[in-house]
């Protein structure tokens, strides 16, 4: 069933990790100039409904002292990040009230300000998008969902390293715990406030 309303008063859009150095890598099964356009789409039109922009990105000092390190089957390979790493993409246009959060790990609640944020602005519901989904897009989304928030999820303005990845998270994941749509089902419901 596709989402019908969205109350700009108690929603806010958060974008996780369209950052200069993410969406350089390849994505899948949309590319990430496509996730951008739609990212902007929906940011222009929360911020003229007046609601809350949130844009995250990751970043972790130069020495990477505070970068998580765990000892896994499968090590994530670290490497010296380009300066502009963690620069959020010009084509989002930071708003005057759109609220930064700076993370050190996938999902954006843990060690940040994140919640405080939302709550104090009466956010209730949480549309998402961002690269890569599996990753910051759905630690950021499960801890939204412990945390009592709704969550809209914007498949096409979201996507991963692999379209099994990216598929797999929106069917067997996103569809458990929100619900899934499309730019143009939000942007309706948003104007239909």
């Amino acid at each position: 069933m596709p989402i019908t309303h969205l109350d700009p008063t108690t929603s806010a859009l958060v974008l996780v990790d369209l950052q200069k150095g993410i969406v350089a890598m390849p994505t899948q099964p949309h590319s990430a100039d496509d996730v951008i356009a739609n990212a902007v789409t929906l940011a222009e039109s929360f911020r003229s409904a007046g609601a809350p922009v949130v844009l995250v990105h990751v970043q972790t000092s130069a020495d990477g002292a505070d970068r998580l390190a765990p000892d896994a089957d499968e090590v994530m390979v670290t490497r010296q990040m380009p300066p502009d790493f963690a620069t959020i993409v010009p084509q989002l246009a930071t708003g005057e009230h759109d609220i930064i959060i700076t993370k050190k790990q996938w999902g954006a609640f843990y060690g940040t300000d994140l919640d405080l944020q939302l709550r104090r602005r009466g956010v209730r519901t949480i549309v998402l998008g961002g690269i890569s989904t599996n990753f910051g897009v759905e630690s950021t989304a499960r801890d939204a969902y412990e945390r009592a928030y709704g969550l809209v999820f914007v498949e096409d303005a979201m996507s991963s390293r692999t379209a099994e990845d990216h598929t797999f998270a929106i069917t067997r994941i996103f569809a458990r715990i929100g619900r899934v749509a499309s730019t143009s089902d939000v942007l309706r419901a948003l104007d239909s406030a």
